[in-house]
């Protein structure tokens, strides 16, 4: 996966300006053409990003704080570059505003000609709005002590190893046919431009005529230990994964990853839209 942008350089110049130029699009077909998995289902979802760092300045010239999200539909043809972003915002710190309604209307009016598709943006005060940012916890299971009482070293991986998924471990399966809702806080890949490393939790929420093993699906998460992968591109890979070994009638993928530069991504991909969760942050975030 070839990527240039602003992401990749070792020296940039933060813009004092308003500079929607800033935002550098990413093709999705990029990160699907890789999976080679072509289902519309994985354009069923929305990536949510909260960024941490939002400021502007009022009539009176008072500078203006702020948490937003900006929820981009799974569906759009684009992604943002992650630190053309972080500029753009940082480019409206010195811009004055007459009201918050008119920030939000901008940004929203930007990253939708972004990444072509409506984009849905939310300004929380820190005072008084922030309750739909209060601190959640993924519903279900956590599976990280799923290998606690296996003899067998966890091998390090280069690439994603779905056969993981079929690995057999007494004790460990999920009754088939039933919803089973875990998660897991060992998910780790790598930025494709930079190689730095990305930690998040990752959820998942399956009804499959197949049982699952925490074991194996402990296992298949660690090996994106070493994995190349913008957020959306591994949640993606795993639920076209899962799809395709568990013949899922229900099936929902989520991630919720780390912050950078004061912003984190929050892909999430559904079987069906009905499916589709609230937006949450999680206390790593």
């Amino acid at each position: 996966m070839s990527i240039h942008g602003i992401l990749g350089e070792q020296t940039t110049d933060y813009p004092t300006e308003y500079s929607p130029e800033t935002l550098y699009p990413i093709a999705r077909s990029m990160g699907r053409d890789a999976i080679g998995w072509h289902d519309d289902k994985l354009a069923v979802g929305v990536d949510w990003w909260q960024a941490f760092e939002m400021s502007w300045l009022n009539p009176q010239g008072l500078s203006q704080v702020a948490i937003a999200r900006f929820g981009v539909p799974a569906s759009s043809p684009f992604i943002v570059e992650s630190k053309s972003l972080k500029l753009y915002l940082n480019s409206i710190n010195f811009t004055e505003f007459s009201s918050w309604e008119d920030v939000q209307a901008l940004i929203a009016t930007d990253l939708s000609a972004c990444v072509q598709a409506e984009v849905q943006v939310e300004l929380f005060g820190l005072e008084n709005d922030t309750s739909s940012l209060l601190i959640a916890k993924p519903e279900g299971i956590c599976i990280d002590a799923a290998l606690a009482n296996s003899s067998e070293k966890v091998a390090l991986t280069l690439h994603p190893d779905a056969s993981l998924l079929a690995t057999d471990s007494v004790g460990s399966e999920k009754e088939a046919g039933k919803i089973f809702s875990f998660y897991s806080n060992l998910l780790r890949s790598n930025c494709p431009v930079t190689n730095q490393p990305d930690w998040g939790t990752l959820a998942v929420s399956i009804s499959s005529n197949k049982t699952v093993d925490e074991a194996g699906m402990l296992r298949y998460i660690l090996s994106f230990r070493q994995h190349n992968g913008f957020h959306e591109q591994c949640v993606e890979q795993i639920f076209a994964d899962l799809s395709q070994y568990y013949e899922p009638s229900a099936l929902m993928v989520r991630a919720w990853y780390t912050r950078r530069g004061g912003i984190d991504i929050n892909p999430c991909r559904v079987s069906d839209i009905a499916l589709l969760p609230v937006p949450s942050r999680l206390i790593r975030q």
